[in-house]
This record gives structure tokens, sequence and C-alpha cells, in this order.
């Protein structure tokens, strides 16, 4: 299993980004996985669910499975967030795990920033950014630049970065 990130603000395309590489790195016989990182309190069941009540009824796992997916919540309950280690170890087996989030991890990662979004890029200060695609944050940048639309030479930087676990 080889780590690669994709790291940038919020509102910059790294979702979009993704949802044409992986399509382009799976057409190259990869078995691609993902680990998204929010900021946000995310929740994949309903309130009223058998699923639902029986985790907010203090289960710290709840693996629910159907016809055509399984997934598995994990309740922290004030713990912290597990690292990026922890949350690897959890993965089934694959090629390639891209990691959206984790932006100070120590694994290589293309930074998506625009620059009409309005913020500052992470590039140079944050460790691991290895390229950015999008817009160049100054003139003369001292990483590679790609065009959003260049999927299949960020798809090979990818492949030649990406680091084994």
């Amino acid at each position: 299993m080889k780590v690669f990130g994709i790291a940038g603000h919020s509102g910059m395309g790294k979702t979009t980004l993704l949802e044409r590489l992986i399509p382009e790195l799976t057409a190259r016989g990869l078995v691609v996985s993902l680990i998204k990182h929010s900021h946000k309190n995310v929740d994949i069941d309903r309130p009223g669910k058998d699923s639902f009540r029986l985790r907010e009824s203090g289960c710290k796992e709840v693996l629910l499975l159907g016809n055509h997916r399984w997934a598995l919540m994990h309740e922290l309950r004030g713990a912290e967030e597990p690292p990026l280690h922890q949350l690897l170890d959890r993965m089934q087996h694959c090629d390639l795990v891209l990691v959206e989030g984790f932006k100070d991890g120590d694994f290589p990662k293309l930074e998506v920033w625009r620059r009409d979004v309005g913020k500052p890029p992470l590039w140079p200060d944050w460790p691991g950014i290895v390229a950015i695609a999008g817009d160049a944050p100054a003139a003369s940048v001292a990483t590679p630049v790609f065009s959003l639309s260049d999927i299949a030479p960020i798809a090979e930087l990818v492949l030649q970065r990406a680091t084994p676990r």
C-alpha cells in the first residue's frame, strides 16, 4: 500500500480533482482507496434508523451491512481523533490510499490552490507538498504546477511520488 495526499483549503476543488483522478488511476489497474478527514461533525447514519439508535445507546462501533456496501462507524466519545497511521491500519489491501486532509501529515501531497478562492496557499509552509494543481501562487514557484485539467500528468506524479506505508 502506498499513500499520497491531496491538500488545500475548503472550496479549492480537491473533491472535484479526486473525482477525475480516481478513474484515471483505476483505469491503470490500481486498487484505490480514500481517507477523507473533515473538520466538521460527519454522520453517515440517520436518526430513527436502528443502527443510529443502537450507536446512540452507547456502542463504540456499529458495522452496518447492506446489499451493496458496508460501513463501520466508530464513536470517539470525547477521545482524540486517531492519527493517520491508525486509520491506515484499518484499510483493506489496496495499491494506493489517497488522503484528503491531514494537511500537516508527513507524506507527499498535491496542493489544490486557486487564486480566486481568496485563501493563501499552503505551500511552502506545510510539509510534504510536492506539486500544485491550479494557479501558481507566485511567479517563481520551486515546485511543479499542473492545470486542474492535467489529469494524466497528475496521475503520473501520484504514482511516482506516493510513498510505501
